[in-house]
């Protein structure tokens, strides 16, 4: 039976930007706030800087980053707005095929 329900482009985003355990590191490094750069995220990650690079431009793609540039500095830092719109939308629409037992429909999700 096809199904209506239909992730975000929020939430598509988030879940291919999340998709790699590389990735997911790199994202702990932004925890509290932090801006890095390119080389800062690389050095910490043990990372080349093109790898780093690509890393980095599919998390502000997916929209779990933002940037800004100093001069010829980008700095990069989570996006804290983004990546809640993000999982609100992600939430929604499991809840909308798969809800909880307690609020499951006749005939549960198919």
């Amino acid at each position: 039976m096809a199904s209506d329900i239909e992730l975000t482009d929020a939430a598509r985003g988030f879940l291919k930007a999340m998709a790699s355990e590389t990735r997911q590191q790199i994202m702990m490094l932004f925890a509290g706030g932090i801006e890095l750069t390119v080389g800062e995220v690389a050095e910490r990650m043990s990372l080349a800087q093109s790898a780093t690079s690509t890393h980095l431009a599919t998390l502000r793609t997916g929209g779990v980053l933002t940037s800004r540039r100093e001069w010829k500095t980008v700095y990069y830092r989570a996006d804290p707005t983004r990546i809640g719109k993000a999982l609100t939308d992600l939430y929604s629409t499991l809840n909308a095929c798969c809800p909880p037992p307690e609020q499951e429909p006749a005939g549960g999700c198919g």
